[in-house]
């Protein structure tokens, strides 16, 4: 069995981490499948002196009927360059071959060919570049898959820190009308349940940040926290562990989040930047919800640093590690359901 790895941005350093992470990681029970560019592969490869064998096919079919060495990294190239490879650079090439190599990869995941997908870096003004509208992961793979509301959560197996966000990629005006207009019981259903199936935790424990300073101090400060989060948590307390709002300021540098399986944070940078800090190397972006097993290293593009051999793969082995642990979680639910 093969799990997908997209190749990302070419000109950032997803090509790197992907094949530092081969050989590092190799193969675990099912073996990498890189889709995107097996020239540009080749290209990071060489300049950086990795020495990693790569194989390109145009059919997926071929991959699975060919015999490959273990140390031979199979390729499904999708786009091959129609231009000189830069490192470092924004182009609506770059941005078209990882697109395609996502729409590709995704659809071998929905059709049972591979079973998990981890994506590398790409850039949205590339995409943009590019003629593409939906320029974030999450977004198109919920349409590409048909879920309407994809959880974001970040997972650190080092300090165990795991943060969902409760809303994504829009602008911070947007928050407290999506808050207020949101369904949080179907939001914390979905949540509880996947840290039961895919993360394998009996009785999970959640705590939820408030959307204003101070959580609102009582409602001096906002109504979202009395109005909204608060009547949610007390009913959905009566069955799960679930606790908050908690004031967002104070809570990570108490650490807090010990006493939890899982934080949620309101809007992106209230939990992404707490998260970063404390686990910039090693963190994991999960999208919750979907058919599909999806993990990325938690990080850009890196053009500062790409092409010169500095990018660490650290979080992109650690994405591949935990798709192969929510697959095989998966797969142990749906053998017990059987």
């Amino acid at each position: 069995m093969f799990t997908a790895w997209t190749i990302g941005d070419i000109h950032g350093i997803g090509p790197e981490i992907i094949l530092k992470s081969f050989r590092e990681f190799g193969q675990g029970r099912s073996r990498p499948l890189v889709v995107g560019s097996a020239e540009a592969l080749r290209f990071y490869t060489v300049k950086l002196g990795l020495g990693v064998n790569i194989a390109a096919f145009t059919s997926f079919d071929a991959i699975r009927n060919a015999s490959l060495s273990p140390d031979t990294l199979p390729v499904l190239s999708v786009s091959e360059p129609s231009e000189p490879i830069v490192p470092g650079t924004i182009s609506a090439y770059a941005g078209d071959t990882a697109m395609k190599a996502l729409d590709t990869a995704s659809r071998l995941c929905l059709e049972g060919k591979t079973r998990a997908l981890v994506t590398a870096p790409i850039h949205k003004e590339a995409l943009a570049k590019a003629g593409y509208t939906n320029t974030g992961h999450t977004d198109y793979l919920a349409e590409r898959c048909g879920e309407a509301d994809p959880i974001m959560l970040f997972h650190d197996p080092l300090s165990a820190l795991t943060v969902a966000l409760a809303t994504i990629h829009v602008p911070l005006r947007r928050v407290p009308g999506l808050i207020e207009s949101m369904d949080f019981e179907r939001f914390f259903a979905k949540l509880f349940y996947a840290l039961r199936t895919d993360f394998r935790i009996p009785a999970p424990r959640i705590a939820v940040l408030g959307l204003n300073p101070h959580a609102s101090d009582g409602g001096v400060m906002g109504s979202e926290e009395r109005a909204v989060l608060q009547p949610c948590i007390q009913k959905i307390a009566k069955k799960e562990h679930i606790d908050g709002p908690f004031p967002a300021d104070g809570f990570f540098g108490a650490r807090g989040y010990n006493n939890y399986d899982a934080v949620v944070a309101m809007y992106h940078d209230q939990g992404l930047l707490p998260f970063k800090v404390l686990a910039f190397e090693s963190g994991i972006n999960v999208t919750i919800g979907l058919p599909i097993v999806r993990t990325s290293p938690d990080h850009g593009t890196g053009f500062d640093i790409a092409g010169l051999g500095k990018a660490s793969s650290k979080s992109f082995i650690q994405a591949a590690l935990l798709a192969e642990q929510i697959a095989d979680n998966r797969e142990r639910k749906s053998k017990v359901k059987g």
